[in-house]
């Protein structure tokens, strides 16, 4: 799905804080969306917990930041707990959003043949469009390299 610069997929799903999301809920801010892989797992954890360090910042940006993966509502209200999230963490049970944002990848554990989500962060802009796109996400210092880049988007277009 490279379609940078290009209007992002349009989705709603329910999200941990008992609500539904659709993007277009979001028009007038920048999203930050983050797939990962599972919730309680040690590089979701340091992702999920760079982000919410750095939410003040993100915010400062003019920046939402929704987390989706493919666990349940009740295991995302237990991982925000847990953490103590700042934000809000969507459920996507039935792979919808992440076949639309084609996130999902063959994975291969200890020789067991599955599907999962590849980590991946897409930045929308105000007006609903693509403007970011990492499908190789390093958990540790991802936060600031989004911070980085929308810095320097914001001052490329100011």
């Amino acid at each position: 799905m490279t379609n940078l610069n290009k209007k992002a997929p349009d989705f709603t799903l329910m999200g941990s804080d008992k609500k539904t999301h659709s993007l277009k809920d979001y028009l007038g801010k920048k999203v930050i969306l983050y797939f990962y892989p599972r919730d309680n797992t040690p590089g979701c954890t340091l992702e999920a917990e760079s982000f919410r360090d750095n939410s003040e910042t993100l915010s400062g940006e003019n920046a939402v930041i929704l987390g989706i993966s493919r666990d349940s509502l009740a295991s995302h209200d237990q991982f925000a707990e847990k953490l103590d999230l700042p934000f809000v963490l969507l459920s996507d049970e039935d792979s919808k959003v992440c076949e639309t944002y084609d996130v999902l990848k063959e994975k291969n554990t200890f020789g067991k043949k599955s599907i999962g989500i590849q980590r991946s962060t897409f930045i929308i802009d105000e007006n609903g469009i693509l403007i970011y796109e990492n499908r190789k996400v390093k958990a540790e210092g991802h936060a600031q390299e989004i911070i980085d880049f929308l810095r320097s988007h914001n001052q490329q277009n100011s």
